[in-house]
């Protein structure tokens, strides 16, 4: 019987989750995946807020995929730069592109390009140590900072930017941005949505954790409406409730021993970031008003962070969406041969749950294909291996990622881990000999 070979493009939960899958619907395939860095796990480790390592949890499912024997880790591995979508479709029966979505959608505003404002991928990716976001040094001297975005991940970054040095003691953020935000001196943080408090899309857990911050004062100084529309379903209007709950009792609190204010700003569009070179103020539009008219306002900060949402980052032959910055696919198949699953086949929605069953739905369908028809042979990943070695890429595979794991473990000393933050350190942890670990 001709052996299957299988590559996936991206090694975060998508791509994790359908490896996971394949490895149960077909046990003799032989499955590669590919990830950009030279470490697994994409918004696990890297996206994932560095406080909540109960969420990180689930990679020890993805170890076991990787210890079965015919799931390969390909790390430090670019495909469309080191190798090209084409081979990979020559190599291989199926080919899943599972490469998330990297890319920070922009405000569209006068003076978005001005020092002090960024993106929510990047500036999360500062703090949790992904190579190429690692060297940002935001300016976050205070006294007041912006977020721009009612989800979790703005939620995230506020609760970051509260926390105490001792309070993420305990989780695994990078040692130059812990040393950059015990010093950053913020006095205020606004939290700012163009819709209102029903609509924004926190999670009553993570709203509910910022009232239990040691220096931050969540503040909601609006009135805040008695309930969701009606005509809502009933799922949208439990979760909108709780978070209603949850603000109401922020808004009846006296915070007068706690030095940093978390502002909620509901109804509030971002017109313009104004400065001469760096952020000094955002005009922001409020509405509708009792009369009907618009408002507009501004509030003297120094730092924007905008949380609105990402797109996928194309790679060379992959049919694109540019409009909607995804994959292009109908149901999940770009091409014969060729699936997507994850944000880069959906956009940024969902949490890893929704990943997991987005990617068990594409590996039932590949499976179901290939078991559709008899396979011609194909070399696999042999074939791609040999071309990475001609061109000198170095790859990092699982026990050279389980090498790095070892290192930052070790250097954590009482922090889950210190990450690497730099390709070279990370490469230099992947080649170190057994008996150096």
């Amino acid at each position: 019987m001709t052996p299957l070979h299988i590559a996936i493009v991206g090694a975060g939960p998508a791509g994790c989750y359908t490896a996971d899958q394949l490895t149960r619907k077909l046990p003799d395939a032989r499955i590669d995946i590919y990830d950009r860095l030279p470490t697994p796990y994409g918004l696990i480790r890297g996206g994932v807020a560095p406080d909540h390592q109960g969420t990180k949890a689930i990679v020890r499912q993805f170890e076991r995929s990787f210890a079965r024997g015919n799931v390969r880790f390909r790390g430090n591995v670019e495909v469309g730069r080191d190798v090209a979508y084409e081979d990979l479709k020559a190599a291989y029966h199926a080919v899943v592109i599972a490469s998330g979505a990297l890319e920070d959608r922009r405000l569209g505003i006068p003076g978005e390009d001005l020092a002090g404002v960024y993106g929510s991928g990047r500036f999360v990716g500062w703090y949790n140590g992904i190579p190429d976001c690692s060297g940002l040094a935001p300016r976050i001297d205070g006294p007041a900072a912006a977020i721009i975005g009612n989800g979790n991940v703005a939620l995230d970054i506020a609760r970051i930017l509260g926390k105490t040095s001792a309070e993420l003691a305990a989780s695994d953020i990078c040692a130059h941005a812990a040393a950059q935000l015990a010093r950053a001196g913020l006095t205020d943080i606004y939290l700012i949505g163009r819709r209102g408090p029903c609509e924004a899309a926190f999670s009553a857990a993570e709203l509910a954790e910022l009232g239990r911050l040691e220096q931050v004062a969540p503040c909601v100084d609006a009135p805040l409406p008695a309930e969701p529309p009606a005509d809502w379903d009933e799922t949208r209007r439990k979760a909108a409730l709780k978070n209603l709950e949850i603000l109401r009792g922020f808004a009846a609190t006296e915070w007068t021993d706690k030095p940093l204010r978390l502002h909620f700003l509901f109804h509030a569009t971002p017109v313009a970031i104004a400065g001469e070179g760096t952020v000094a103020a955002l005009r922001l539009v409020r509405s509708p008003l009792a009369d009907g008219e618009e408002a507009e306002f501004t509030l003297p900060v120094n730092t924007v962070i905008t949380a609105i949402g990402y797109r996928a980052r194309p790679i060379p032959g992959v049919p694109f969406d540019t409009g909607r910055g995804i994959v292009k696919h109908e149901e999940g198949r770009v091409e014969p041969g060729v699936w997507t699953t994850g944000w880069c086949k959906r956009g940024p929605q969902g949490v890893i749950p929704a990943n997991r069953s987005d990617a068990l739905a594409t590996a039932d369908a590949i499976a179901a294909n290939l078991a559709a028809a008899e396979q011609p042979a194909k070399p696999g990943g042999s074939a791609i291996d040999a071309r990475l070695q001609d061109r000198g890429i170095e790859v990092v595979d699982f026990p050279g990622w389980q090498r790095i794991d070892t290192q930052e473990v070790a250097a954590g000393q009482g922090k889950p881990r210190e990450k690497l933050v730099a390709t070279a350190a990370l490469l230099a942890a992947a080649r170190q000999p057994e008996t150096a670990r």
